[in-house]
């Protein structure tokens, strides 16, 4: 077909094809959310003979793979916007996958740097790179729906330790001596999903438009009308603000999420068996959350939509250490569980709104430092200040606190502004410059 051909056909129905490139996005955003079924693993490493890990050591792997995630989104964000994202997205599953399969090998504890490296360096570094591009790609695709598309897109991310939990498990179970020997068949299975989701991976045509959609100028949800650089965006207050709004969502949610087990245990009364299944099934809101928020910011707008997570997160904290019901302390950490996932699944978008489009993998990959930040210092102020005393009150009422203040930072953050070209008329006021 002429390259003219392909551009009619194109421009006839410009917008086929495009919840085809959903399910691609959601078989590699499986594949790589298997990273957060990891206490299955830390539970086995400290328990089988071969190995014996102490809990820090455990989990010390999935430490290092968050923190190196940062690395993976900034470098893979800035290469998709200028070569595409299939050939990114390709690489970020395959090493990903590859990280997974070389921490097969470690067969004891004295091997624990093999896993590190493994799952730690390179799983980590895989994972930034894949997962940042169907975030940048479908909002490309998907302008019109831009909430909705990326709380997909990362839904399938929180979805996809739902899936592993249970097959990781199972797989543990045939060799409970070494469980590392678990990590070879997930690695395929990681490496064929990726691959055959990236595969089908590509930006719109030049000049792509849905049709009948116009990016607002007033309402709930504002477009800035200008596609920024990197460099741009992060001379604005405002790149600052929302990387501060993921931040403190993120530790405050993974806060909780790193102690869920024992905070079950120790404050509701659930048995050892019992917190594993709420755990489990926890992981159900998290993905959900990422959906449910995103597609509730389209409505509400985003920044009344991190009004409320941080809020809800922040009550929810407060009230936790002193809910012995067990079906209460359930619905408490439900809802923290949903927020933390809405984060996620709001802030892509909202940083489509802010910044623009074109840069987007770039923009929302450097960003995502608050991930990594958030991942570090929620889970390390709660251990901290639980600590052998067990006191559960001083670690959830300081981080609930911490997470009302943090309202402060939606109340008072705006978009930074509009195209020149756009006319007083059009907005009613003059175009703003930060």
């Amino acid at each position: 077909m002429s390259t003219t051909t392909g551009t009619q056909a194109a421009s006839a129905n410009p917008t086929k094809g495009r919840w085809g490139l959903v399910a691609a996005a959601l078989l590699l955003q499986f594949s790589t959310g298997g990273v957060y079924a990891w206490s299955v693993f830390s539970k086995a490493l400290q328990s089988a003979e071969p190995f014996q890990l102490s809990k820090v050591e455990s989990t010390l792997p999935f430490q290092v793979t968050i923190g190196m995630i940062f690395i993976g989104t900034y470098i893979g964000g800035r290469i998709q916007d200028r070569r595409g994202p299939r050939t990114v997205a390709m690489a970020g599953g395959a090493i990903y996958a590859l990280g997974i399969i070389l921490a097969s090998f470690a067969r004891e504890g004295s091997q624990l740097p093999l896993l590190v490296i493994g799952y730690g360096v390179l799983g980590g570094f895989g994972l930034g790179l894949a997962y940042i591009v169907p975030i940048a790609m479908l909002q490309k695709w998907f302008p019109d729906r831009r909430g909705m598309i990326t709380g997909l897109a990362v839904g399938g991310f929180g979805f996809g330790a739902v899936l592993t939990a249970p097959v990781a498990q199972w797989l543990i179970e045939g060799n409970r001596n070494v469980p590392t020997s678990a990590f070879l068949p997930l690695g395929i299975a990681y490496l064929i999903l990726s691959i055959a989701g990236a595969a089908f991976f590509r930006n719109p045509p030049e000049g792509y438009k849905v049709p009948g959609y116009v990016p607002a100028t007033t309402g709930r949800v504002v477009d800035s009308g200008r596609d920024y650089t990197q460099s741009e965006a992060i001379k604005t207050w405002q790149w600052y603000a929302l990387t501060a709004i993921l931040t403190l969502a993120v530790s405050a949610g993974i806060a909780l999420i790193s102690q869920a087990a024992t905070s079950a245990t120790d404050i509701a009364g659930y048995s050892a068996a019992g917190a594993a299944a709420a755990v489990g099934i926890l992981g159900l809101f998290n993905g959900a959350g990422r959906i449910v928020w995103a597609t509730l910011s389209e409505k509400i707008g985003r920044m009344t939509t991190f009004i409320a997570i941080l809020a809800i997160e922040g009550v929810c904290l407060l009230l936790l250490p002193h809910t012995a019901n067990a079906a209460l302390f359930f619905i408490l950490a439900a809802l923290i569980y949903l927020c933390y996932g809405g984060a996620f699944g709001t802030m892509p978008a909202t940083a489509g709104d802010f910044f623009g489009l074109k840069n987007a993998g770039a923009i929302y990959g450097l960003m995502l430092i608050g991930w990594s930040i958030g991942g570090v210092v929620g889970p390390l102020i709660a251990s901290w200040l639980i600590g052998a005393e067990k006191n559960y009150t001083a670690a959830y009422t300081t981080i609930g606190i911490i997470t009302l203040i943090a309202i402060a930072l939606p109340l008072i953050t705006r978009i930074p502004r509009v195209r020149q070209d756009v006319t007083e008329g059009e907005l009613g006021a003059p175009s703003a410059r930060t």
